[in-house]
């Protein structure tokens, strides 16, 4: 690849594209829906030829907000308009090229059983040529449930092992048709969708993995009652299945296949090097392993990143590494310094590549403003601007987030990220803002709450209180049996960070957070009851002993218990619900009506609670068939709206 020459034009037009409005004296926000505004465009991705883009447009029609998945061909210069989704009850959960002209499309379906509340997956073929042909489903388990031709009714058909980017009339999925959550592999023709069975769901094995050459090499066998895992191992399709790892996946250090080199021979795997995971590779037939790549601070808990070309590894994904990849192939690495180097100052990230490596999908984001998409072409050598995913925000100047350290009680550093407003004098009104999960981390880069947050003149910080991913084992381990408790006390002592600091107006600080953060909240008010001017909790988890029962469903129960705990008065201990009398602090509530991860049922009880109590000031908020992630775009512009007015009030 020779040198981009002509890449600086874009550095011209990305100037041009984000210029930045100076804050006058007279500032007025941008209204509240600029930032609760669905991104413009979602899920771009590249043909393998390179000549067209698949990607969702959220856009509202006549008042309805809707998801079209389009593709636009360059060539022509025209767009095919394939499904169109309100987000509610069906969802498009992904997609992917199949070939040059059939996408894979994976849909979202919500699903009741009993008690339980969860979604399933069915995949379709769609042709973009024909966008008015009905779309078929890969594996119509549905008839075959009806016809008695198999075993057992999947929730999960949309599981693809191996895309067979060789041959291009056929994909690899595993579905657990003939044992519960034991999947079976199947080489399925996307044309006519025939299939073969590559091997019956046998051993416990949960996840299959083919190697370069799309033979079935390995399988993730998991005893989901005592956690005992196992990743096997064969030399080929007519070899035996042979232990090569084996741990208790609830409280040892494991071993993470993440993918084979294009020698069959060799397998990238993740593992502990000291506390953290690094990257290996092993040579199968003599069993002999070594290190590729580590972060002394971190983990290396990335994907691998294959060349479409060639076949071969090159890189890995990982947060903490520059632009969020590294590679190891210097002809992927020598392009990315070529990108950083004629684009100082953005981040940029290749998100993918066509079959060839002629053009790319460029992401880049620069302080200040929100990403923006563009294709590259390493012939031409050229980049051309695609999309800006916020549009409406462009100009706005959203300020730089800082990480910093703080030290805890018992004097553990803790990582977090502030980000101060560009307008005001400190101490400012501040906003705590715990992420979910609460296997999760805040990481750098745009962020459509901070955006909003700032604009309102509040200080923001994030912390990665104990729990969080991405710090070593010990770090992560630490959430366990322990909401409540050491997690909660990480986050009271980054707010005292942020008193002590200068940054924060000791009467002005609210706690904002979603899912295990609006646990985090609501716990907040009972343990900390002075220090919060207000707190909200949306899609919040507020009974630990319901979220244990109900866990009984579902085959992770076991998981769940050794995560939270199992002993009744010790989890009514930790829950906000059982201490509602004890909360007067200004409480905003909000809650999906159909969010499958955290029953809405732990908000309607709060609620309850509440007003039983007679607490003072709170305020319940339910999203009609609102899921986990405030998708709809009606609910997120209700929620923004309705925490603006509480946020007005309080702070």
């Amino acid at each position: 690849m020779k040198g981009f020459k002509n890449i600086r034009h874009l550095v011209l037009f990305l100037a041009i594209f984000f210029c930045s409005s100076v804050l006058s004296e007279t500032y007025q926000p941008p209204p509240v829906t600029d930032f609760s505004a669905l991104p413009k465009i979602q899920k771009v991705r590249l043909s393998p030829d390179g000549g067209r883009i698949a990607y969702t447009h959220n856009v509202t029609i006549k008042g309805e907000a809707l998801a079209i998945l389009q593709v636009y061909d360059f060539d022509k210069r025209k767009t095919a308009y394939l499904l169109r989704s309100d987000n509610e009850k069906v969802k498009i959960n992904w997609y992917r090229w199949v070939n040059n002209h059939q996408l894979a499309i994976s849909a979202l379906y919500e699903e009741k059983q009993r008690q339980a509340r969860f979604y399933k997956t069915r995949m379709y073929i769609m042709d973009y040529t024909k966008p008015d042909e009905k779309p078929r489903m890969v594996i119509d388990v549905e008839r075959l449930r009806r016809s008695g031709r198999i075993k057992v009714y999947p929730q999960y058909v949309d599981s693809v092992i191996d895309w067979m980017d060789d041959d291009p009339e056929h994909i690899m999925m595993q579905v657990d048709t003939d044992m519960p959550a034991q999947p079976s592999v199947y080489k399925v023709n996307v044309n006519d969708y025939s299939r073969t069975r590559i091997t019956r769901g046998k051993r416990e094995v949960r996840q299959w993995m083919t190697d370069q050459q799309s033979t079935l090499r390995l399988g993730i066998a998991v005893d989901y009652d005592n956690g005992d895992t196992r990743v096997l191992i064969r030399d080929n399709e007519d070899s035996d299945w042979k232990t090569l790892f084996s741990y208790n996946k609830m409280n040892e250090k494991g071993f993470y296949p993440k993918g084979f080199g294009l020698d069959p021979n060799i397998l990238y795997y993740a593992a502990y090097n000291g506390d953290y995971l690094a990257l290996y590779k092993m040579q199968l037939d003599t069993r002999e392993s070594e290190l590729v790549y580590a972060d002394e601070n971190y983990d290396v808990d990335g994907s691998l990143i294959y060349s479409p070309k060639t076949g071969e590894a090159i890189g890995i994904t990982h947060t903490q590494a520059d632009n969020g990849e590294y590679y190891w192939q210097p002809r992927w690495a020598s392009l990315q310094t070529m990108l950083d180097e004629a684009l100082p100052e953005f981040t940029n990230t290749i998100l993918s590549f066509s079959a060839d490596e002629t053009h790319y999908i460029l992401h880049s984001e620069t302080q200040g403003e929100p990403p923006y998409l563009s294709l590259g072409n390493t012939q031409t050598q050229k980049i051309d601007g695609l999309f800006n995913l916020y549009p409406q925000l462009v100009g706005l100047n959203i300020p730089e987030n800082k990480q910093i350290t703080y030290k805890a009680r018992d004097g553990l550093e803790i990582e977090a990220y502030l980000t101060l407003p560009n307008r005001g004098k400190p101490p400012y009104p501040t906003i705590i803002h715990p992420h979910g999960g609460p296997g999760a981390r805040d990481v750098d880069g745009f962020n459509y709450w901070i955006a909003y947050f700032t604009s309102r003149g509040y200080a923001v910080l994030r912390p990665n209180f104990r729990g969080s991913t991405g710090y070593g084992y010990e770090f992560a381990n630490a959430q366990m049996k322990s909401w409540g408790l050491q997690m909660q006390d990480d986050i009271t002592d980054a707010t005292q960070w942020m008193i002590e600091n200068g940054h924060a107006d000791n009467e002005k600080i609210c706690i904002v957070g979603g899912s295990y953060g609006g646990y985090a909240a609501l716990m907040a008010t009972v343990k900390t009851p002075d220090l919060f001017a207000c707190a909200v909790s949306v899609n919040g988890v507020s009974d630990l002993t319901y979220l244990e029962r109900n866990s009984r469903y579902f085959l992770n129960h076991a998981f769940v218990q050794n995560q939270i705990g199992d002993d009744r008065e010790d989890l009514k201990a930790r829950s906000p619900l059982y201490h509602a009398k004890k909360i007067k602090t200004p409480v905003l509530l909000v809650h999906g009506e159909e969010d499958r991860s955290v029953y809405v049922t732990h908000s309607r009880r709060m609620a309850e609670a509440l007003k039983d109590n007679e607490h003072p000031a709170f305020k319940y908020v339910e999203l009609e068939a609102g899921d986990h992630y405030l998708s709809i775009q009606r609910n997120r512009h209700r929620f923004f709206a309705e925490m603006d007015t509480f946020l007005n009030r309080y702070l």
